[in-house]
């Protein structure tokens, strides 16, 4: 079925989820994936009838071999942190993506996870960053999360 010239929206979006991890010295967890130069905030795409919870945990066992909500000694709930969208990487101008973004709470279990996450095979690299990081090697709405971060006093 196709729609009409009247119905269709004026911009394209991806939907993604992300996980916005902070460590113990106020640095904001990323990734970078094969064949890419830029790192991005961990996360993905939902699949059919996965809630954002679900669609996240199941991103992050994939991309940081842990469960957000199992893997801490800690009880942990999955809380969402705002919501980012600008021109997506990679992608045709005017592709938009539009990331949601959790946090995992209490603080604590947050910071269990600090010592758990590891690269996936999907993932060649993590890294820990900071206010100071080379804008360049993120992508726009990674940019805007650090940014944000930096301004609510989450990260140095």
């Amino acid at each position: 079925m196709t729609s009409s010239p009247d119905t269709k929206q004026d911009k394209s979006y991806i939907d993604k989820l992300a996980l916005i991890l902070i460590n113990s010295n106020r640095q904001q967890l990323v990734a970078r994936s094969y064949d890419r130069t830029v790192f991005y905030t961990p996360g993905g795409k939902r699949e059919a009838g996965e809630s954002d919870q679900e669609a996240l945990r199941r991103e992050c066992i994939e991309e940081l071999s842990v469960d957000l909500l199992t893997s801490t000694k800690t009880p942990a709930t999955i809380q969402s942190c705002g919501t980012f969208e600008a021109q997506a990487y990679g992608k045709s101008e005017g592709t938009k993506v539009r990331l949601t973004c959790f946090r995992v709470t209490p603080r604590v279990a947050e910071l269990e996870l600090e010592r758990l996450v590891k690269a996936s095979e999907e993932v060649e690299e993590l890294k820990w960053i900071d206010s100071s990081f080379d804008r360049e090697k993120l992508t726009l709405t990674g940019r805007m999360i650090l940014d944000d971060l930096k301004r609510k006093g989450l990260i140095d």
